[in-house]
């Protein structure tokens, strides 16, 4: 779930997970499966650990 979650991010669609309208990630943030700040501040974050 973490790649998918992140990958508008990775593909330069978004700078943050949270930009992204169409993610699931919304509604796991708010039944609280993720912490609603993950995702950081962008890809720098994460370098290469999701991978093609």
């Amino acid at each position: 779930m973490n790649y998918l979650h992140f990958n508008p991010v990775k593909h330069g669609f978004v700078k943050h997970v949270t930009d992204w309208p169409h993610s699931t990630f919304h509604r796991y943030a708010h039944e609280g499966v993720y912490d609603k700040s993950w995702g950081g501040n962008g890809i720098e974050l994460f370098d290469d650990e999701f991978g093609e």
